[in-house]
């Protein structure tokens, strides 16, 4: 008769000295180290399915709260949130935990994290996985000139998160309302009809909840909801969407890396109905340019945007498989 693997330890919560004063960090299992890192507007708790099957597969999973979010430090100015104070944040992490090295795994905005995660500290992240969005270097135009630039007489999500205070004034009314329309209209059983009005975009003088679903994607329960709810009414939304209006300052501070590619060990993994990876298909078209290292790359077949809250079981095994193959 087979041996069953050993349970793994419970989740632990812990904060962490960093740049940014300290970050909040959930930690599961023993083993090579794999960081992972949410995107808008999450948690570490997006990572919840992913952490007991990493940890039982051997690692140490540790998914953390980027700055700005749940119990992580939120610095007052705007400034403060730029991907290299973000990038280094995750080293600092690496270097509290006692480790020289981790896996560096993100999704949506956490992607971007974690790629140039990899590309500033190479000395510290030795393998880089990213979900939803793919990598693609810096380079082109200002970002908020070609957000400006996009929709028309409709307004990109992204211009109407620079402004700090705009997004707020919609949101934070009603976070839970808010966050469940946001929510259902990027997943994949509940996103809008490709002929309906596009969630992405507001119209003259409209806001993006008019354009969000009634009913609830199936991953999101009252529990699921009720947390991310509780996150966001203790916290306020500011910490999380300066991360957009950091945009310009970080192609300016990156302007050394234009065109820069990720050597290490990658893996992408994108949902075929989701625009953050249907967008960039010219950037997946360019890894074996931009992701030389590139092990592992699956679209998923009528998956939307959060992937790894949508098709958890998928997901792990993708990870799981990927992280095997990497040298230790």
């Amino acid at each position: 008769m087979s041996q069953q693997p050993a349970p793994s330890p419970e989740p632990t919560h812990r904060t962490v000295p960093s740049p940014a004063g300290r970050i909040h960090l959930v930690e599961q299992g023993t083993g090579p180290l794999v960081l992972l890192l949410h995107g808008f507007p999450e948690s570490w708790y997006s990572w919840r399915h992913q952490l007991p099957v990493l940890a039982a597969a051997g690692y140490r999973a540790v998914a953390i709260d980027v700055r700005g979010y749940g119990r992580s430090s939120r610095p007052g100015d705007v400034a403060a949130y730029r991907m290299r104070e973000l990038v280094e944040d995750n080293a600092a992490v690496v270097h509290a935990l006692g480790e020289r090295s981790a896996v560096v795994i993100g999704h949506d905005w956490g992607a971007a994290i974690a790629a140039n995660s990899a590309l500033i500290r190479p000395d510290v992240f030795r393998a880089v996985g990213l979900l939803s969005v793919p990598y693609a270097p810096r380079g082109g135009p200002r970002p908020s000139e070609v957000f400006a630039g996009m929709g028309g007489g409709e307004e990109f999500y992204v211009s109407r998160f620079q402004e700090p205070g705009r997004a707020e004034a919609e949101i934070e009314p009603d976070v839970r309302g808010w966050l469940a329309g946001f929510y259902a209209a990027f997943s994949a059983d509940t996103m809008p009809a490709p002929d309906a009005p596009d969630p992405h975009f507001a119209g003259p003088g409209g806001t993006l909840r008019e354009r969000f679903p009634g009913r609830r994607p199936g991953w999101l329960g009252e529990a699921e909801l009720d947390f991310y709810a509780g996150e966001f009414e203790r916290t306020g939304m500011t910490g999380a969407l300066n991360r957009y209006r950091n945009m310009d300052r970080d192609w300016e501070d990156l302007a050394d890396f234009d065109g820069a590619p990720v050597t290490q060990p990658s893996l992408f993994l994108g949902g075929s109905l989701d625009a953050s990876t249907t967008w960039l298909a010219d950037a997946v078209a360019a890894y074996p340019t931009t992701l030389p290292g590139l092990v592992s790359s699956h679209i998923l077949d009528g998956c939307g945007h959060w992937i790894q809250q949508e098709r958890p079981e998928e997901v792990n095994s993708i990870l799981t498989d990927w992280l095997a193959s990497l040298p230790v």
